[in-house]
């Protein structure tokens, strides 16, 4: 049984909560996902809130083919996700890819 009070990052300070983000958003088990998040992260981490940390918090304890496909196709986003966090990550434009 899971405890729904169970907070890890609660004795860490936003600096920290963004630091780890940033960590976690580049290692997520999916490149896809690493490249979405950690490029997002990355570019905007610095101005998080609270609420958005808690946020990232939240979206990174869901599998990674389910936030994919919400990010790319908009499809079934749950309530708790819905909101502009989610759509800035759905326009993609924090992104620059290259061919190799």
């Amino acid at each position: 049984m899971t405890d729904l009070t169970y907070d890890p990052h609660k004795d860490l300070d936003l600096e920290n909560r963004r630091r780890r983000l940033t960590f976690r958003a580049w290692h997520r088990g999916i490149k896809e996902l690493d490249l979405i998040f950690g490029n997002f992260v990355e570019a905007n981490v610095a101005g998080f809130s609270e609420d958005d940390c808690a946020w990232f918090e939240r979206i990174f304890e869901e599998q990674d083919h389910e936030i994919l496909a919400w990010v790319t196709k908009g499809e079934n986003v749950p309530e708790a996700f819905q909101g502009e966090m989610m759509d800035r990550l759905q326009k993609l434009d924090f992104m620059t890819l290259q061919a190799r």
